[in-house]
């Protein structure tokens, strides 16, 4: 962990010290608060395919850095609503499902590496931003391709309906690059399908990419691209106009800013890909909002 990122928490540690704790607020009980304080459970979607945002290294038992932040913010939820204690349910979620489980109610707040869209909030609401991210291509290092540009007359593993398939069609039309688009349900089955030749390449958020890379049966034969094409903001989804709710969980969000408790949690799952960029320290400054 960097010590620049270090000192910039620290500096907003001392900005903020007056600050009241984020807990023990009184307001009326509604939406999600109130289900969760009568049932004494509340329920955290995740990916099982996500690292090292959200995975599964046993079914039902997610780890990962949105996992830690919603289990932060399910403890806040139980200091807030005076629970002597809180049954964390986990509902595992896909892509493609994740944010009808959300609108339907099958789970509470949906912690896994979703971007923050305007279009997606037409159905669901979002936290503050818990992460910043940019969408690259998972190729072979033999293969020469080093920018998008390259991969003209290629073909393209991507998951349909994610933002990065979005991004990658406009780069298409915008830039007049010929690559065909070989749909994938998940990311473990993007990257068999880069390794077994079948696509050239293997497009996602970088975060994501370096997860796969790493998973291939030789990591060293892969890179990613040089360049990034989209803007991936990542956060928190939860039932749309539920603002009690997300009151609560960006209370703990900004807290763990604030404190700069967020840099143990980064270096425990981020240490090994090195420091934070200088836009995720920004976020962090911008979203440790005062109480």
């Amino acid at each position: 962990m960097g010590i620049g990122f270090r000192a910039l928490l620290a500096a907003w540690v001392a900005c903020w010290a007056v600050i009241a704790s984020p807990s023990g607020h009184a307001q009326s009980l509604e939406g999600t608060l109130k289900k969760i304080k009568s049932s004494k459970s509340m329920v955290i979607g995740y990916r099982a395919d996500a690292w090292p945002f959200s995975f599964a290294p046993e079914p039902g038992k997610p780890e990962g850095y949105s996992i830690e932040l919603c289990r932060r913010i399910a403890s806040g939820v139980q200091e807030q609503l005076g629970l002597d204690k809180l049954d964390v349910k986990y509902v595992e979620v896909t892509t493609q499902n994740r944010i009808q489980a959300v609108v339907d109610s099958k789970v509470d707040l949906e912690c896994g590496a979703t971007t923050m869209t305007l279009s997606r909030m037409e159905s669901v609401d979002f936290s503050n931003k818990i992460f910043v991210d940019g969408a690259s291509v998972m190729v072979s290092k033999k293969s020469g391709i080093h920018r998008v540009a390259d991969l003209s007359g290629k073909k393209v593993a991507v998951i349909p309906g994610t933002t990065t398939e979005v991004a990658l069609r406009e780069v298409i039309q915008k830039r007049f690059v010929k690559i065909e688009l070989v749909a994938v349900n998940d990311y473990a089955e993007g990257r068999a399908a880069v390794e077994s030749g079948k696509a050239d390449g293997l497009a996602a958020d970088r975060v994501i990419l370096i997860g796969q890379l790493l998973k291939a049966k030789d990591p060293l034969e892969w890179t990613l691209s040089e360049d990034q094409f989209s803007y991936e903001p990542y956060a928190l989804m939860l039932k749309r106009g539920d603002a009690s709710f997300r009151l609560a969980a960006n209370r703990v969000l900004a807290h763990l800013y604030r404190t700069g408790e967020v840099a143990e949690i980064y270096k425990k799952w981020f240490g090994p890909l090195g420091d934070p960029p200088a836009v995720l320290i920004l976020m962090y400054v911008l979203n440790a909002l005062p109480e």
